[in-house]
């Protein structure tokens, strides 16, 4: 299984281009290779699901995309504006609210704090709690106000590392309709182990293994390939 595909993947203004991403980690036994070679390209409107097992390199992936790691070689070109991976709360100042941290997001961004604050607290739905310090927020109040601030800065690119559903059904339903029809013109990236979405909410898929990976837009191939892993 190859991911070296540079040659067919040019820079684009309006498109993230992976072009052979390596990740390499020293570790008492010798070098491991995390990544080696994943090159694809996700242009506005489509949604690449991230298939593999455990240590496969998803999830490093996830965070060199996001800049939480810095990859040894390989480029990537950001010509979309990429949110950091839905509904994480990492960056969260726990002694703040969570209204003094939509304030600072809001800033940081540069978006109105008022229409901010005002979507965060009617999409997380948990009232009168952000007005109380981040530390003491359960975690599904924590993803519900991560999620609901991930949505509400105008990203054009959405990157999700596994979680895109939380809360109860009624909730994840609101999820489901926010991310996949109100941005259906957004670019997404998904690391999934659901083949349902895959098939029926992505355009393409890379299903990687031992940190390689290939490019599929045949989806029922891609979910069929990654059961076999």
């Amino acid at each position: 299984m190859t991911g070296r595909q540079s040659t067919i993947l040019a820079p684009n203004d309006d498109a993230i281009v992976v072009r052979d991403l390596v990740k390499e980690f020293h570790t008492d036994i010798g070098v491991r290779r995390v990544l080696n070679g994943i090159s694809f390209r996700v242009g506005r409107g489509e949604r690449l699901a991230v298939l593999g097992r455990n240590g496969a390199g998803k999830s490093t992936l996830i965070q060199i995309l996001s800049g939480v790691q810095v990859a040894t070689s390989g480029t990537i070109d950001r010509g979309l504006t990429m949110s950091w991976p839905l509904a994480l709360s990492g960056g969260f100042q726990g002694e703040l609210t969570g209204f003094d941290n939509v304030r600072f997001i809001a800033r940081i961004y540069d978006v109105p704090f008022k229409e901010t604050y005002e979507f965060v607290s009617d999409f997380s739905e948990i009232g009168r709690q952000l007005h109380t310090p981040f530390k003491y927020y359960s975690n599904g109040m924590r993803m519900r106000l991560a999620f609901a601030l991930s949505l509400a800065i105008d990203f054009e690119c959405f990157l999700i590392d596994e979680v895109i559903l939380v809360g109860d059904h009624r909730f994840q339903e609101k999820c489901h309709r926010e991310i996949f029809e109100k941005r259906a013109d957004r670019a997404m990236i998904l690391a999934i182990h659901d083949g349902t979405i895959v098939r029926e909410r992505c355009t393409a898929a890379l299903v990687m293994k031992d940190g390689k990976g290939k490019v599929f837009t045949d989806l029922v191939a891609a979910v069929n390939t990654y059961a076999t892993l």
